[in-house]
């Protein structure tokens, strides 16, 4: 075979590779987004209950948004959830760090065999923690209350959190720590100073987790709360659900109104969120 023949074929291959992997790419993302595009043209969609397998909406309505906030109280559910969410997001990025820190700097007995609980707790079953922590929040009067639920998604982020910055706060020297303290600063100055900006893309990925597991958990604030007023985004799209009908127009807007603002948050901070959880892995 000649030389122009040869390159040729080549090209002919490498022309081949890219249109097979463009049609790969393509039918990922309507794999994809179709669910996405689904339930937002359902959402809108005037006749959501007698559409069928119809790919188009009949039309477009903002009815079944007006629904969840007028007569499903939706409003009062998100609000409890950005409650809920942001309260975990502050007290697990606080206590998870100080947490790492200790384990990564300081030596002290059982070091070793905390750090396994930590990851021996990531690893039960959420379902298997439901009733004991329902009895642990009964016997604190937390039941029924945004405050206790926050307890129990800060006790839930924590081990991953844990683990995470574990690994960024070990690969901060020392050395870099006791050249502050030999200009004279204390450990706080230090710490907000050298330490802090160092591990904060940790800090942003456990963040994210912490308030993804908050914002999406269903079983604890369903169990948990008496009072419909108290329910979060999670458990208010139950009530669409009926027992031998559903309203697929307002479930489809409630979660669309759930799934719109995380999406938008993830579109912002994704970078930091993947290289956050890369160098969490790579270096702990």
């Amino acid at each position: 075979m000649t030389a122009p023949a040869a390159r040729a074929k080549d090209r002919g291959r490498g022309t081949r590779g890219r249109i097979g992997i463009g049609i790969a790419v393509a039918a990922l993302l309507v794999f994809t987004l179709f669910p996405v595009y689904w339930m937002v043209s359902t959402a809108l969609d005037p006749k959501a209950v007698t559409r069928g397998s119809d790919l188009l909406p009949s039309g477009l309505s903002l009815q079944h948004f007006s629904t969840v906030f007028d007569k499903g109280n939706f409003g009062t559910y998100l609000l409890n959830s950005v409650i809920v969410g942001f309260g975990t997001i502050l007290a697990a990025a606080v206590l998870s760090l100080f947490a790492a820190i200790a384990v990564a700097r300081f030596k002290f007995r059982f070091r070793t065999s905390v750090l396994i609980m930590v990851l021996i707790v990531q690893m039960v079953p959420l379902e298997a923690l439901v009733i004991p922590l329902f009895l642990q929040m009964r016997d604190y009067e937390l039941l029924n209350s945004l405050l206790g639920l926050t307890v129990v998604y800060i006790a839930l982020s924590l081990p991953f959190a844990i683990w995470t910055l574990r690994g960024f706060v070990q690969t901060v020297p020392k050395e870099v720590e006791e050249a502050a303290y030999i200009d004279g600063a204390s450990w706080p100055r230090m710490f907000w100073s050298v330490l802090l900006p160092l591990v904060a893309p940790g800090l942003v990925a456990t963040s994210i987790f912490a308030f993804i597991t908050a914002w999406n958990e269903f079983v604890f604030a369903y169990t948990f709360m008496k009072g419909s007023d108290k329910y979060t985004a999670a458990v208010g799209i139950y009530q669409f659900f009926g027992e031998n009908s559903t309203s697929w127009g307002p479930v489809m807007a409630s979660s669309t109104l759930i799934t719109v603002p995380v999406m938008i948050f993830f579109i912002v901070v994704h970078r930091r969120l993947g290289s956050g959880l890369a160098a969490g892995a790579v270096k702990g």
